[in-house]
């Protein structure tokens, strides 16, 4: 890239970063301006504007806010105090909304569980969080059902619809209550510090943690992200996204708010559905998670998949090795990938369409977002430190850690690290004296690389790259090649142990249709691929286990291992004497944990 494209990359970070800042920076001086007194003025301003749209039902900005009116009467009636929790089980919809919208208003705190949880790990979501009520939809009565018998104290159940559960019903209940505008008198005063939402991480390795969400959080996502897609209130978002994870329930919906545009929710992902609804509804924005971007491109043609209006799409996990494909098949003009943590204090953009990259920050723009890369040990998985005890920054493209620094401070509230509901959890997520005494630093988890002009590139989750023959091996660098033979849909790289060897071996959980020839395969692994980076061993499935934001599953995958025993799926071993793909059976495990097959 020339001189000229580099201060066309700055101009562009300059201009939308600006915008952004210009709309976020204010915030902090007004401290008791929260989200619902946001909403009141924007249920003024827009009020018979349609603001979010679905299948089940609509609410205009007016609407809405009166819905979270009666919710919010409904709370307070209930004694409701500040700070104390209603938990929420339910579908994607409008009313999710307005009943997050009316607790919050009660200075109560809605935790959004997730819908495909169960038993025990539900359970947990709502004991964690000393769940006062809990608000159940009807169609998800059998799933609480099975996770009441074991939930701690005595939360007052409601359900919404008719349902088997002997609890009071709530959307009966809110019909006593008045949806005019609940006056300052009558609600707690409240702050951006104060707590609105409890959001659960993914839970990929052990239960979910619920990471508390304050209301200056909310109000920052929703100006910085209206400033970063740049919209206006005659666009329309897509949003098929879990609305109790942050980025379907927090990003998408309040971005397009604040300029008075719509968001047309459907309750979950459909590929074959998505450009129906895209086109039909007339839409103009898409927020995404990565791997939706990966079915999209791995479904066939779609006679609308050209017809639709979207002009910007907005996310994360936009892989590199489908991003351009993925662009250019379905004329998608704006992407703006972001890198960031619902519980995490670092944000950073791709605002210039740079294929694969995170985000940027410019040299000259670090004192705005103070982030660092630091050296990794990948066995200990712990940060580098050297004799003095201090931290290592890393230099260009080299592989570490992002760490961002926490900072307590009215000026800089966005570099806050409020943590998790487990204080335990929270600590573990703080770097202390990386670089001088008491510093604090969050730690994200994810292994990126940064190069010299400054883009983010991330590499791994920590704990999934393992190492081999003392390598380091990027397990979505080796997915992203695997991915890019045309007959595979889906792969999932992880390292396994094997009796008597240093490190792990790798292995790779493959989705393909019939086309995939196991010869083609072995060729175009071992000729792009380093000999410890080869996956040893292949997994072909019918599917991919993965959370309800997409992200894989791998722990079940690294304790089946490649022991056929526990193995129904084809299984073979990349056998080098024989330069082909053989099948697993027990003797050649057995053979293969006594050491007597070189690997």
């Amino acid at each position: 890239m020339g001189i000229l494209g580099n201060i066309r990359k700055d101009f562009l970070f300059l201009m939308r970063i600006g915008r952004a800042l210009a709309r976020v920076t204010p915030m902090a001086r007004r401290r008791t301006r929260t989200f619902p007194d946001v909403m009141d003025d924007l249920a003024e301003k827009f009020s018979d504007r349609l603001a979010l749209i679905s299948d089940r039902e609509s609410f205009t900005y007016a609407e809405l806010n009166r819905r979270g009116n009666r919710y919010a009467r409904w709370a307070k009636a209930e004694g409701l105090a500040k700070d104390e929790t209603v938990c929420l089980l339910m579908p994607n919809r409008p009313e999710f909304v307005a009943i997050w919208l009316g607790v919050i208003r009660m200075g109560g705190t809605a935790a959004l569980l997730n819908i495909n949880l169960t038993g025990a790990a539900l359970a947990h979501c709502i004991n964690v969080v000393s769940a006062k009520h809990i608000i159940v939809a009807a169609e998800l009565a059998q799933s609480f059902a099975s996770a009441a018998p074991l939930l701690a104290g005595e939360p007052k159940v409601w359900t919404h619809g008719e349902c088997d559960l002997a609890a009071l019903r709530i959307d009966e209940a809110i019909a006593a209550f008045s949806e005019t505008p609940v006056g300052k008198d009558e609600r707690p005063a409240l702050t951006l510090e104060d707590r609105a939402l409890l959001i659960y991480t993914s839970g990929t390795t052990g239960l979910p943690k619920a990471a508390k969400i304050n209301h200056y959080r909310i109000l920052a996502a929703m100006d910085a992200f209206s400033a970063i897609m740049h919209i206006k209130p005659d666009d329309r978002l897509y949003d098929c996204l879990p609305l109790y994870h942050t980025s379907g329930g927090v990003i998408a919906i309040c971005a397009p708010l604040r300029e008075g545009a719509s968001v047309f929710i459907r309750e979950k992902f459909s590929a074959r559905q998505f450009w129906d609804d895209v086109t039909d509804r007339e839409c103009t924005l898409f927020q995404y998670i990565g791997e939706l971007c990966r079915y999209l491109v791995n479904a066939p043609p779609h006679p609308k998949e050209k017809g639709h209006k979207l002009r910007l799409c907005c996310g994360n996990g936009l892989r590199p090795d489908i991003w351009t494909t993925f662009a250019t098949r379905f004329g998608i003009g704006e992407i703006r990938e972001f890198y960031a943590a619902t519980e995490g204090n670092a944000i950073i953009f791709n605002l210039d369409n740079t294929p694969g990259s995170v985000g940027r920050v410019p040299k000259w723009a670090g004192f705005i977002f103070p982030l660092k890369v630091i050296g990794f040990d990948i066995d200990k998985e712990e940060p580098i430190r050297d004799t003095a005890g201090l931290c290592r920054e890393c230099k260009p493209d080299e592989v570490g850690e992002l760490v961002s620094k926490i900072l307590v401070s009215a000026v800089k509230p966005g570099q806050r690290f409020d943590g998790y509901s487990d204080k335990t959890a929270t600590e573990k997520k703080i770097l202390r004296n990386a670089f001088e005494a008491d510093d604090m630093w969050f730690r994200s988890g994810d292994l990126v690389r940064r190069d010299a002009r400054g883009y983010f590139f991330f590499v791994d989750r920590i704990g999934d790259t393992f190492r081999w023959k003392g390598e380091n091996v990027a397990t979505s660098e080796v997915a992203e090649l695997i991915n890019s033979l045309d007959a595979v849909k889906e792969a999932n790289v992880y390292g396994v142990p094997v009796d008597g060897r240093e490190g792990k071996a790798g292995m790779v959980a493959i989705v393909a249709d019939r086309s995939l020839a196991l010869p083609a395969l072995r060729q175009h692994i071992h000729s792009h691929l380093s000999a410890y980076s080869r996956p040893l061993f292949i997994r072909l499935q019918q599917e991919i286990d993965s959370t309800s934001t997409f992200k894989q599953r791998k722990a079940d995958l690294v304790r089946d291992g490649f022991d056929p025993e526990k193995v129904r799926d084809p299984l073979f071993f990349d056998d080098v004497a024989a330069g082909s793909y053989v099948p697993v059976d027990a003797a050649l495990y057995r053979r293969l944990q006594a050491g007597e097959i070189r690997l």
